[in-house]
């Protein structure tokens, strides 16, 4: 008698607690996840690059210094590829008969310094993967290599984009207008971009 009346009857609605306690279990479970997430891409930077403030030994450019190309005592300009930052000059003397002038805001960078931006990134966007897309690792990074630069103002990065390959330069990341590469022989065409940092 009693097995006919269970078979027949509807399951109870779950309770508010048992609801509460599958809510719980999955926040925990989200936490822990991204918990594991963080810690593994902490792996990949040295253990102390939470301490480490970068200097302009590093290649770094304080928050509204302007740096050019003939700024070759700072290690950002003087670290940079010859033949990048030579083609780079050649490049500015046409420009500036345009009116337009370069400022570099990133040259050449540290490895350190590179894995700072990148943990700090990290942390800004909660994900690696979406951190990797604006920067990359220091073993990949074209700037650790001297072999990138950041341009500014905007009217120096347009002129790049329409003039760069007369000088072998080219923006070489879809996300990110400022990024050069010396990525083409002058007067050649500028490959693909690159979606972004990471791919």
């Amino acid at each position: 008698m009693y097995d006919h009346l269970s078979a027949t009857t509807a399951d109870p609605p779950p309770s508010r607690t048992r609801l509460l306690i599958l809510l719980a279990l999955g926040v925990g479970l989200s936490l822990l996840l991204a918990g594991f997430s963080m810690a593994a891409a902490q792996s990949l930077l040295p253990p102390d690059i939470s301490a480490f403030t970068p200097t302009a030994e590093d290649g770094y450019r304080a928050d509204g210094e302007v740096v050019t190309l003939a700024d070759e005592d700072l290690p950002m300009i003087a670290r940079l590829d010859p033949a990048l930052r030579d083609a780079l000059r050649q490049a500015e003397a046409a420009a500036v008969a345009d009116g337009v002038a370069f400022q570099v805001t990133s040259g050449w960078r540290s490895e350190r310094y590179q894995a700072r931006l990148l943990e700090d990134a990290i942390e800004e966007h909660g994900s690696e993967q979406v951190a990797r897309e604006f920067v990359a690792t220091p073993d990949l990074s074209k700037h650790v290599t001297g072999e990138a630069v950041d341009i500014a103002p905007i009217d120096a990065q347009d002129w790049l984009i329409r003039h760069g390959a007369a000088y072998g330069i080219c923006q070489t990341y879809a996300n990110e207008r400022w990024h050069f590469e010396l990525a083409t022989d002058p007067g050649g065409v500028c490959p693909e971009m690159r979606q972004d940092a990471a791919g």
